[in-house]
């Protein structure tokens, strides 16, 4: 591990600082670039004007040039021709304006290019790259547990780190030898469950977390293999009434006149698990309108033609709060179920044999939590059951319940 995980380092670290300097290339050659232009926007437009005075100039020397050469020509002929061509030289003369010139800028006037170029920016740059990226031996985070759960896994992870204050953590996850990891949780919880996971199948995990007012990810925790062998909890297909999701762990209540209780597709809840119900808010919908007979919960076994859990060999809870037990209410209640609500359900088997003063010999404990409440009670049944089935009933459409 020391020895892979030192050349990935190196690996990384040479990759990221050939980036750095073929980024930092591209962009002083892109600046270099822009002032050469400016530079030459500057000179064209200052030139400009005086090369239109220099033209004017020279025009102005060469037509004098011209009118002193006939002038020398008319003085050196003949008498007879003298006094014509001093005539048409005196009209020519007067018709040249000699002593006008164009107006030339003075010497502080005329631009005087010139680079400035601030020498404390490679200070600034070597006191940023010497403190740039850092080595470390051990991340700040590591994973520290998983659970197996029924088609998911409850990845729990922990700071090893004293002197690291996390902010937010990042969970990704890659399946059997994918070659890429995926992102399947950001923010603060130090735990997440992890679902649409297939049983029976290696899944690799890692963490990292972001520093308080830090913008920079840590180095990744050391990947670890995760599994479940439980199958996924699903709900039976093909009941009037609701619509469920392609993976089936997803109930939707429709606007089906038909009632009657939902079941699991097979009894998949064993004593010593958390079966949990979610309340997913259904779109831009609101959740549907609660009835005293909706219910959620486990039971025993299925029976048709009932369209509640409200019924015995059941435990369950209704949207409203109340918690029935063999079709009994209980006095305890727990808060109404609602959008984003929570329910679950753990037991465990405190009891075996015959218990005649119960009228029964099979006793779990049965804890029921929502909306950070619970109430615990002892279910007693004629038999031993391993397993149990879940399920669900609405009146009315609008409900949507995940199952995990």
């Amino acid at each position: 591990q020391i020895k892979e995980s030192a050349t990935l380092t190196r690996d990384v670290l040479e990759q990221h600082f050939n980036d750095l300097k073929g980024t930092l290339k591209k962009l002083l050659d892109e600046r270099l670039l822009s002032l050469l232009q400016e530079v030459d926007v500057i000179e064209q437009e200052s030139i400009k004007p005086l090369d239109e005075c220099q033209k004017l100039i020279e025009h102005g020397v060469s037509t004098a040039d011209e009118l002193l050469r006939e002038g020398e020509s008319a003085v050196d002929g003949d008498v007879g021709q003298q006094n014509e061509k001093l005539c048409n030289f005196t009209k020519k003369a007067l018709h040249i304006q000699l002593d006008s010139l164009p107006e030339v800028p003075s010497l502080v006037d005329v631009p005087c290019l010139s680079a400035q170029l601030d020498d404390c920016l490679l200070t600034i740059l070597k006191n940023e790259i010497f403190r740039h990226g850092t080595v470390a031996s051990r991340p700040p985070v590591q994973l520290e547990e998983f659970v197996e759960k029924p088609g998911g896994i409850l990845v729990r992870w922990c700071k090893v780190d004293e002197d690291f204050t996390p902010q937010d953590y990042r969970l990704q996850f890659r399946k059997g030898t994918a070659s890429h990891f995926e992102d399947v949780y950001v923010g603060s919880e130090t735990e997440f469950m992890v679902l649409h996971i297939d049983p029976n199948v290696d899944y690799q995990f890692r963490v990292c977390a972001r520093g308080d007012g830090r913008q920079e990810w840590s180095p990744w925790s050391v990947p670890q293999l995760g599994r479940t062998t439980l199958v996924p909890h699903e709900w039976t297909a093909g009941l009037e009434g609701y619509s469920l999701s392609s993976r089936r762990n997803i109930a939707l209540r429709n606007d089906s006149q038909s009632c009657g209780v939902l079941y699991s597709k097979a009894p998949t809840y064993f004593c010593g698990q958390t079966l949990t119900f979610r309340q997913v808010p259904p779109g831009i919908e609101t959740v549907g309108q609660p009835d005293r007979r909706d219910s959620l919960g486990v039971c025993v076994e299925q029976q048709n033609g009932f369209d509640s859990l409200q019924r015995d060999k059941a435990v369950c809870i209704s949207t409203n709060g109340a918690v029935f037990v063999n079709g009994k209410e209980m006095t305890n209640q727990l808060p109404a179920v609602t959008s984003g609500s929570t329910v679950t359900f753990d037991m465990e088997v405190v009891q075996l044999g015959p218990c005649s003063n119960e009228g029964g010999n099979f006793k779990l404990r049965v804890t029921i939590s929502s909306n950070n409440r619970e109430v615990v009670f002892d279910w007693v049944l004629d038999r031993c059951c391993g397993s149990l089935y879940f399920g669900c009933s609405f009146s009315y459409p609008g409900w949507k319940v995940l199952v995990f």
